[in-house]
């Protein structure tokens, strides 16, 4: 039989139970998983797959950077005094 090592790790519970759930579907466990990931990335001399930064459409991007500007202090942030004057605005960019 082939010697084993123990590795432990932290994940929050819904990802554990979601992966889980995908692994099983492919008859593996999440421990499976993990070594096939550890042998890939042994295989290749890095991660498996590229990293890479989530891209967004312009409209979503346009819309972070507000919300960073806002955050930052760059741009003041549009107060309303009421829901109904804020949902008026709202109706009225439709």
């Amino acid at each position: 039989m082939a010697k084993t090592a123990n590795l432990n790790i932290r994940i929050d519970p819904e990802t554990k139970s979601g992966a889980e759930r995908l692994f099983s579907r492919f008859g593996i466990t999440v421990t499976d998983a993990v070594n096939i990931f550890l042998c890939q990335s042994l295989m290749v001399g890095g991660l498996p797959f590229e990293m890479k930064q989530p891209r967004f459409n312009q409209e979503t991007e346009t819309a972070l950077q507000e919300a960073r500007d806002i955050a930052s202090g760059r741009v003041a942030a549009k107060n309303y005094s009421s829901a109904k004057e804020l949902f008026a605005e709202l109706d009225a960019e439709c």
